[in-house]
């Protein structure tokens, strides 16, 4: 069974520090049509208590956008760590095909 988490598009122009001061998490998906990628926000606290779940790249995530009509299995390829904070600073997702 697949972990649900729920995303917003990352608005036009935002810089990833604000987003982060206001406790955002800037995230890319990748694979859900082809080559384009999508920029994400996800909260803070969500990401945190999503990590002690999953382990990057084995665990799928059941990832829906909801203002793009997106749903999909995705998994974790890419989980970048602030060196000093020990905080997520940005994931990147990878959608896989359903089944």
């Amino acid at each position: 069974m697949a972990i649900a988490l729920e995303s917003k598009p990352r608005p036009e122009g935002s810089k990833p520090r604000a987003l982060r001061r206001s406790g955002l998490i800037p995230a890319n998906l990748y694979g859900h049509k082809g080559i384009e990628s999508i920029a994400l926000v996800l909260d803070a606290k969500v990401v945190e208590r999503l990590l002690k779940q999953v382990t990057p790249n084995k665990t799928e995530i059941e990832l829906s956008i909801p203002e793009l009509e997106w749903t999909g299995i995705t998994v974790i390829r890419e989980l970048q760590i602030h060196p000093a904070k020990g905080t997520p600073y940005h994931l990147s997702f990878f959608a896989g095909a359903k089944g």
